[in-house]
């Protein structure tokens, strides 16, 4: 809440969460993660806001490049996989994706989906999708493997990326995005850890 001055995580301790949940990776080729973790050091672009403490951004190679075109990004246009069984609550891709490293965004979450987890009835979100790229509206119901939409470079973004987390309120109804409780995710069918770190790379078991 400090806004990256004074470099603090919100109270993050896990154990004791609940609900967490376990659910399959969004992507079916090998990916690196851009964010994530616990900590200030692995995850300092999150943990500082208590609706996305346990989130993740996700990039592919090339990534950090500089560029200045969405083309030269290994994430770019990625189809990306519900994570979960559940219903979209919400699903938009009207915002047009800006370039990278002008962060010149619209709206902070850019086109998205959101997603109320059948296990928990907690919630899913799904940042920065491509323009026009959405396969899903609200109502549908989804389950794991179904295509959701693309990878873009929408919202509050400096390059292509996935951002992912999951929090126990309805994100359509809270007055802003970080005021919901984040709540712990990890994923199943990877080579690695269940909540793997900054700078990891991940392997999905089925590719």
């Amino acid at each position: 809440m400090t806004m990256n001055i004074i470099r603090l995580a919100y109270p993050n301790e896990i154990d004791g969460v609940e609900p967490s949940i376990t659910v399959e990776f969004p992507f079916a080729e090998e990916t690196v993660v851009g964010w994530g973790g616990d900590t200030v050091e692995n995850n300092l672009i999150h943990v500082i806001w208590p609706s996305e403490r346990w989130a993740y951004d996700f990039v592919m190679e090339p990534f950090d490049t500089g560029s200045k075109n969405n083309e030269d990004y290994g994430i770019w246009n990625k189809e990306v996989y519900s994570s979960v069984s559940g219903v979209v609550i919400a699903a938009y891709d009207d915002e047009k994706d800006i370039d990278p490293v002008s962060e010149e965004f619209i709206s902070l979450e850019g086109n998205h989906v959101y997603i109320k987890i059948d296990e928990t009835g907690t919630y899913l979100l799904l940042n920065h999708l491509n323009e026009g790229s959405v396969t899903v509206k609200e109502g549908d119901r989804v389950n794991p493997g179904d295509v959701i939409g693309r990878v873009g470079n929408s919202g509050s973004t400096s390059e292509p990326h996935l951002h992912i987390h999951h929090q126990r309120q309805d994100p359509t109804k809270v007055p802003h995005p970080i005021l919901a409780e984040g709540l712990p995710l990890y994923f199943e069918g990877i080579d690695g850890e269940a909540m793997p770190k900054k700078g990891e790379v991940v392997l999905p078991s089925i590719q």
